[in-house]
C-alpha cells in the first residue's frame, strides 16, 4: 500500500499524516465562514473524483501491461488536472484570504503573502 505524503507549508518537507499537516497549518484567513474554495467545494470534489478514476486507470494500464507511452500519455493526463486543481485553489486563496488578510494589514498580510509566495514556489517547482 502506498502512504499519503503531504508538504509542509512552511519547509516543503514531506509530512506522513495529512491531518496533523491540516491541522498544524490551518488558519482562519477571513471574516466569512470557510475557506476561500468553500464555494467551488463541489466542483473541486468531483473533479478529484475524476482525478482519483484517472490513477485508479493508470494502475490498471500498468497492470494489463499496456503499452508505455500509452502509460505516460495518461500520466500526462493526471499530472495537468492535478496542476489545474492546484492553480484553482491558489487562485480562491488569493482572492479570499490573502485580499482579506492585506486589507487588515499588518503581520497578518506580510504572513498570508510570505505564505502564498511560498505555495506559489512549491507549485512551480513541482
Amino acid at each position: 500500500m502506498s502512504q499519503d505524503i503531504t508538504t509542509d507549508q512552511a519547509t516543503g518537507a514531506g509530512i506522513d499524516n495529512p491531518e496533523q499537516a491540516s491541522q498544524e497549518t490551518e488558519t482562519h484567513c477571513h471574516d466569512h465562514n470557510g475557506h476561500g474554495y468553500s464555494d467551488d467545494k463541489k466542483k473541486y470534489l468531483a473533479r478529484l473524483r475524476r482525478i482519483e478514476g484517472q490513477a485508479r486507470g493508470i494502475h490498471r494500464m500498468v497492470d494489463e501491461d499496456v503499452y508505455c507511452i500509452d502509460i505516460l500519455t495518461q500520466i500526462s493526463a493526471l499530472t495537468s488536472a492535478l496542476e489545474n486543481v492546484g492553480l484553482s485553489l491558489l487562485k480562491d486563496h488569493l482572492d479570499h484570504c490573502v485580499v482579506d488578510a492585506a486589507r487588515k494589514g499588518g503581520k497578518e498580510a506580510d504572513d498570508k503573502i510570505d505564505e502564498a509566495m511560498a505555495a506559489i514556489t512549491r507549485l512551480v517547482k513541482s
